[in-house]
């Protein structure tokens, strides 16, 4: 194909996924590398109270930010569909409009993140004795919000046309930056935190430098050129069309994470720094999980473009088993090592005790998280946004709050909302379950588009 793409509706559908996901999976663990060398070097060079303030703005990070990747998400769908049906001014213009969302995105998320930090903070009970670093970090990441977005904008593009090896080049050497920024800024000179989200800004802005430099390429399918970035009509309908049940689901499971973190918060910042330290390390047992993901949500939304139906049911299957087994390996290696791990971040025996404590409870689920995002994916890739939208909602949102709420009162300790976790995963691994194995979600993208099913 022209360029860098790849076309996943030919070959073997375990090779083409395998291949196509580790490359998603290093460029996960570098971009990974990102927030956990902050922890890492910000707990050692100056502290628990340090750390806890860069872990109490993770959840309200993510909930900011949750809403624009999964509208994001939408987007790589409609551009892989396009590519896979070879519909290439439809792909063009996808792309084009996407890059016009994530700008206009970036730029909002800079002006509420800036200016709405403390009232944010204040909202999800942040200890007063962290809230001054938590705030200077918060408001340093947000200033450099339109360089998050855009990388994911192009990450998303370049994913959805088949190429994952670049994306992971320009990561590998922005995530290098980040880690001698991080030393430098604070364990040179010193700084304070704030210093660690600038070192993750300006690493963050080098990775979209040199992911445009390749997406402005001339005489490529996708070239992308600055005078066509527009909103079209209609693939700004199917971006959000598909991509708006994502970035709803994501919004809504990061408040009821911010609601976690908020009773978590409650028990001081020993819970805290735990807390955020275990979500560093699941953050990581998380990656192969997401790999597999999105290289099954484009295999499926390329060849069910090309009407390649048994191929699309063969890779949602492999993608589905292989998530599953490589998390529960993942899960048995962090039971056995939660310690070690936790170790990493902080060396007081209370932090430790309390991350090794939640590594305990949900190590051994993890094949029930794989599950639930598994078939999450191979549904987003079918055009079946919605399903996955109901069920996370739900799931990790509803009932996850309402556990809580309810354990608290009866059970007041801190391992008790560490349960929240694999209650709802297993909650939501049935309802997705029964709806794989009993719906048409093949033919998702026909039925949108009004055709009869062949």
């Amino acid at each position: 194909m022209n360029g860098t793409t790849v076309d996943m509706t030919r070959g073997s559908p375990r090779r083409l996924i395998l291949s196509f996901a580790l490359p998603i999976l290093l460029s996960q663990v570098f971009q990974q590398l990102y927030n956990t060398a902050d922890a890492l070097i910000v707990g050692r060079f100056l502290g628990d109270e340090a750390l806890a303030a860069v872990s109490s703005s993770g959840t309200l990070i993510f909930l900011m930010v949750s809403f624009f990747v999964g509208a994001s998400m939408g987007a790589g769908i409609v551009i892989s569909h396009r590519f896979g049906a070879r519909d290439y001014d439809s792909m063009r213009r996808a792309i084009h409009t996407h890059f016009a969302l994530g700008i206009a995105a970036g730029l909002l998320l800079t002006v509420v993140g800036v200016w709405l930090t403390p009232t944010f903070l204040r909202w999800i009970r942040t200890d007063p004795a962290v809230l001054p670093d938590a705030i200077e970090y918060f408001r340093y990441f947000f200033l450099g919000a339109i360089a998050f977005n855009l990388y994911n904008v192009c990450r998303g593009t370049m994913t959805a046309l088949g190429d994952s090896r670049r994306p992971l080049y320009y990561l590998i050497f922005s995530s290098v930056t980040n880690v001698v920024l991080d030393v430098l800024f604070i364990g040179v000179f010193r700084w304070g935190v704030w210093a660690a989200a600038a070192a993750t800004v300006i690493s963050q802005a080098l990775s979209v430098a040199l992911c445009l430099v390749h997406l402005m390429k001339p005489g490529t399918l996708y070239q992308l050129r600055l005078r066509e970035l527009r909103f079209d009509r209609q693939m700004t309908a199917e971006i959000f069309r598909n991509g708006l049940p994502a970035g709803v689901q994501n919004s809504v499971i990061a408040l009821a994470n911010v609601i976690v973190q908020s009773n978590i918060n409650a028990f001081g910042k020993v819970a805290m720094a735990a807390y955020g330290s275990y979500s560093k390390i699941e953050g990581f047992v998380f990656l192969p999980i997401m790999s597999f993901g999105m290289a099954t949500t484009t295999f499926i939304s390329q060849n069910l473009g090309a009407k390649e139906y048994e191929r699309a049911r063969r890779g949602a299957r492999f993608g589905i088993v292989t998530s599953v087994v490589m998390a529960e390996v993942i899960g048995v290696a962090v039971y056995a090592g939660g310690p070690a791990l936790i170790r990493l971040f902080s060396d007081t025996p209370e932090v430790i005790a309390a991350g090794t404590q939640q590594c305990r409870v949900a190590a051994l689920f993890y094949c029930l998280l794989a599950y639930s995002n598994a078939v999450a994916n191979v549904l987003r890739g079918a055009g079946k946004a919605f399903v996955p939208m109901l069920v996370m909602i739900l799931c990790w949102c509803a009932l996850r709050i309402a556990y809580i709420t309810l354990i608290l009162r009866l059970i007041p300790e801190l391992r008790m909302i560490y349960w929240a976790y694999p209650i709802t995963w297993g909650v939501s691994s049935i309802l997705y379950f029964i709806y794989y194995h009993t719906s048409d979600w093949l033919h998702g993208f026909d039925r949108a588009a009004g055709r009869t099913p062949a």
